[in-house]
């Protein structure tokens, strides 16, 4: 990558950080979760990013990104004792296939054949967004460890 991609991969993730700042607005996130989730946003469009400039397929791209991006979630989840949906819904948002969804249904609306493919491209996205959630979310947690009383 060259200086000129580095500077545009870095706009793109502070606006994907900036825009999901704003979904979390719109979403009655908590004032004190605002950053924690444009973090969470900025880092999972920067790894599907970084997935994409290497060569792989959207819907790969999308699983690579979705696995860290469910994992800070969780983290950051835990750590401020709030809903883990609170960081996952708003954190992946800019990974959303949203063009993808208006298309699929802007063909089938006027019976192109581009649906078959707009829409398998679609769902794959969302399919590898959904089985990079479960990944993260199926491993159990830690179990706390028990404070020893003083006698």
């Amino acid at each position: 990558m060259n200086q000129i991609e580095i500077l545009q991969l870095l706009w793109e993730v502070f606006l994907a950080g900036a825009a999901t700042t704003c979904f979390a607005l719109v979403f009655a996130v908590p004032k004190r979760e605002y950053l924690t989730c444009g973090l969470i946003g900025a880092v999972g469009w920067a790894v599907y990013a970084l997935a994409i400039n290497c060569g792989q397929e959207p819907a790969l791209a999308s699983l690579i990104a979705s696995i860290p991006l469910t994992a800070l979630a969780r983290f950051f989840a835990i750590r401020h004792k709030a809903p883990v949906t609170v960081f996952l819904i708003t954190g992946i948002f800019p990974l959303v296939p949203g063009a993808g969804i208006y298309y699929t249904a802007y063909y089938f609306i006027m019976n192109d054949p581009m649906l078959a493919q707009k829409g398998m491209e679609t769902l794959q996205i969302a399919l590898a967004l959904a089985l990079g959630m479960t990944i993260v979310l199926g491993m159990p947690l830690p179990k706390p460890k028990k404070k020893k009383s003083n006698p």
